[in-house]
C-alpha cells in the first residue's frame, strides 16, 4: 500500500506518548496530542517558537535545573547526531490561566532522537518524555516512610534503654529495701523472743524500747513507700488550711534536736524574716511538718563531721518560702536534675551516706499537690539549701485558724461528752485507741468489732463521730457507710474512714457515699485527735491548751 493520501501530522499529533518536534534551530515544529496535555499548553501558541521561550525555568526557584540539563542534551544531539537519554528531571510546567496560572511540578525522563537527511545532518530532533511523577513521589513517600520507621526505631531503642534502666533501679531500690525492712523485722523478732524466755532480769525494759525503736523504724520505711504509691495513684488525702509556720517549724526542731545532737550538729533556732501573722500558709499540716522534718534529718545525715542546720522563713509576693540549709558537702551540679527522682540514691555518691532514695520524691509530690514548688541549690564542700514556696495564707482565712490549735501537741478538752464510735477488728489498734482516749476523760470510746454491731451501736448512742475501718470481717466499710447514711438517724454523722491501702475508685466511692474524710493507717495520737477536734460539734468545745 502506498503513503499517497496518508496524513502524517494527523497520525504523528495522535500517537500515543508525550513528544514534540524540533528543527535544528530548537524551535517548535509539531507536538502530540499527549504533550499537548500534559503540559496544559496550546498548540497553536507554541508552534514555530523556540522550546525554551515556551518552556522557561520557573523564576520563583533558584535550584530549578530543566532549561540548562535540557540544552546540554539537546547540543550533544546536534554535535554526535546520536539520541541522548537524560536522568529524570524536575520541571516546573507553568499553568494557564484558566486553570489558576503559577506551576504544577512534574518529574519527567526525557530522550531527545535525532532525524538525519541523506547527508546525516541533523533535519530534527524528537523530544520525547515519560511522566514518572507518581513513581518518584512513590519512592520519596517509600524512604519518607523508612526515615519515620527509623526514627520510631531509634525512639524505641531509647525508651527501652530508660524502661531497662528504670527497672534496673526499681530492682536495686526493691533489694535494698529488703535489707532495710529485714534490719529492723529482725531486731522485733529477736527482742520478741527474748522477752518470751524465762531469765529476764532488768533487761525486758531495754528490749521493750529496742523494739520500739525498730518499729517505728519499720513503720517510717512502710509509710514513705505507701505515701509514694499513693500519690502517684492519686489516693492520697491532701487538705489545705491556714498554718502557722512557727509552731510547726518550733516543733520540727524539738524533735529533731536529740537527733541532731547525736551528730554533732548545732541546730540553729529558726529564723523568722517576716513578722509573725505573716508566716501563715496554705497547706496540709500533717503532710507539711512531714516535709520539713524530712528536710532537717536529711540536713543533719549528710554533715557528716559536724557542722550547722539553719532554718529561715520570709515572704515575699504573695508567697513564704521556707529554707533548710546545711554545711555538709554540698551536691555535685550533675546530680541536681535527678534530686528528686524516686528510687535515686545520690546520697551515696555525695557524702557517702546510704539512703532510700524516696524521701525528697515523696517531699516533691507532697509539696506540689499542696500548691507549692521545692528546690535546691548547692555547692561542694559549702553545704547545700532546700527549700519549700508555698502560697501564703489570706486575713480571712489566718483569721479562722487563729482560734484553732496550730501545734503537733495542740488538744482540747471538751465542756460535755463527746461520744465516739471506733469501728475496728483489730484488737490491739482498738487496745490503743482506749489508751489514747482513757488520757481526755471527755471523750466516750465505743468500740465496735463488727460492721453489723457498728451500725446498731450508732442508732442506739448517736455518735458525735465514727471512725471506719474499710475492712471488717463480716462487710466492708462502704456498705456500713451506706447503710449509715441511708439510716435517718445516722445519717448527719460525721463517718471518718480508715484505711492501710485504697484505690482511687475506693476512694472516690466513699465520697459519694458522704465520708467526711479518709485517713491512712496507723494514725499517730496526735493526728487522731486532731480528727476528733475537727469534728467535734461547736457546742463541746473549750478553748484549746497545751498538753
Amino acid at each position: 500500500m502506498g503513503s499517497e493520501g496518508v496524513d502524517f501530522r494527523a497520525l504523528f499529533e495522535a500517537a500515543p506518548g508525550s513528544f514534540l518536534v524540533l528543527d535544528p534551530d530548537l524551535r517548535i515544529v509539531a507536538v502530540s496530542d499527549a504533550y499537548v496535555a500534559a503540559t496544559m499548553i496550546r498548540r497553536d501558541d507554541v508552534l514555530g517558537r523556540g522550546i525554551f521561550d515556551v518552556f522557561p525555568d520557573n523564576p520563583d526557584d533558584p535550584a530549578a535545573s530543566g532549561v540548562g540539563n535540557l540544552r546540554a542534551s539537546l547540543e550533544r544531539v546536534r554535535k554526535t547526531g546520536r539520541a541522548d537519554a537524560m536522568a529524570v528531571q524536575k520541571y516546573d510546567i507553568r499553568r494557564p490561566d484558566s486553570e489558576g496560572g503559577g506551576f504544577e511540578v512534574r518529574y519527567w525522563s526525557p530522550v531527545n532522537s535525532p532525524v538525519l537527511d541523506d547527508l546525516r545532518r541533523v533535519r530534527y530532533i524528537i523530544h520525547r518524555v515519560e511522566d514518572v511523577t507518581e513513581f518518584v513521589q512513590l519512592r520519596e513517600r517509600g524512604e519518607g516512610m523508612e526515615a519515620e520507621i527509623l526514627r520510631r526505631s531509634q525512639e524505641l531503642q531509647v525508651a527501652n534503654a530508660e524502661l531497662r534502666k528504670a527497672g534496673e533501679a526499681k530492682n536495686e531500690f526493691l533489694s535494698r529495701m529488703s535489707h532495710e525492712l529485714r534490719t529492723p523485722l529482725a531486731a522485733i523478732l529477736g527482742f520478741s523472743e527474748l522477752l518470751g524466755t524465762r531469765e529476764l532480769g532488768e533487761k525486758p525494759d531495754g528490749w521493750a524500747r529496742m523494739i520500739h525503736v525498730a518499729g517505728e523504724h519499720l513503720l517510717a520505711l512502710v509509710d514513705e513507700i505507701m505515701d509514694l504509691s499513693r500519690i502517684e495513684a492519686g489516693t492520697v488525702g491532701i487538705s489545705t488550711e491556714a498554718i502557722s509556720l512557727r509552731p510547726l517549724v518550733e516543733e520540727a526542731f524539738q524533735l529533731m534536736r536529740p537527733v541532731a545532737a547525736g551528730h554533732d550538729i548545732t541546730l540553729h533556732e529558726p529564723v523568722f524574716v517576716q513578722p509573725t501573722a505573716a508566716g501563715y500558709v496554705l497547706a496540709d499540716r500533717q503532710r507539711l511538718t512531714q516535709v520539713v522534718i524530712n528536710l532537717i534529718s536529711n540536713a543533719i545525715k549528710y554533715n557528716r563531721h559536724g557542722g550547722t542546720v539553719t532554718v529561715e522563713v520570709e515572704a515575699d509576693d504573695g508567697r513564704i518560702r521556707l529554707s533548710v540549709a546545711d554545711t555538709g558537702e554540698g551536691i555535685d551540679p550533675d546530680m541536681l536534675p535527678r534530686l528528686f527522682t524516686p528510687f535515686e540514691r545520690l546520697g551515696a555518691a555525695a557524702s557517702g551516706i546510704d539512703g532510700t532514695g524516696l524521701g525528697l520524691a515523696l517531699s516533691r509530690r507532697l509539696v506540689e499537690a499542696m500548691g507549692g514548688r521545692i528546690g535546691v541549690k548547692s555547692r561542694r564542700h559549702v553545704g547545700s539549701t532546700f527549700w519549700v514556696e508555698l502560697q501564703a495564707a489570706r486575713p480571712a482565712a489566718v483569721e479562722s485558724a487563729s482560734g484553732a490549735g496550730e501545734g503537733l501537741l495542740a488538744t482540747r478538752e471538751y465542756a460535755s461528752e463527746l461520744r465516739v464510735l471506733y469501728v475496728e477488728d483489730v484488737v490491739a489498734n482498738v487496745g490503743l485507741v482506749e489508751e489514747i482516749f482513757a488520757r481526755r476523760p471527755s471523750i466516750r470510746l465505743i468500740p465496735a468489732m463488727l460492721g453489723r454491731l457498728g451500725i446498731e451501736l450508732a442508732r442506739d448512742h448517736h455518735p458525735h463521730l465514727i471512725f471506719l475501718d474499710l475492712h471488717l470481717p463480716d462487710m466492708t466499710g462502704a456498705d456500713v457507710l451506706a447503710a449509715l447514711r441511708a439510716d435517718a438517724g445516722t445519717r448527719g454523722i460525721p463517718v471518718v474512714i480508715l484505711t492501710a491501702d485504697a484505690t482511687r475508685h475506693e476512694v472516690d466511692k466513699l465520697r459519694r457515699l458522704g465520708a467526711r474524710s479518709y485517713e491512712t493507717k496507723p494514725i499517730g495520737m496526735r493526728r487522731l485527735l486532731e480528727l476528733v477536734d475537727e469534728h467535734a460539734p461547736a457546742r463541746t468545745r473549750v478553748p484549746t491548751r497545751p498538753c
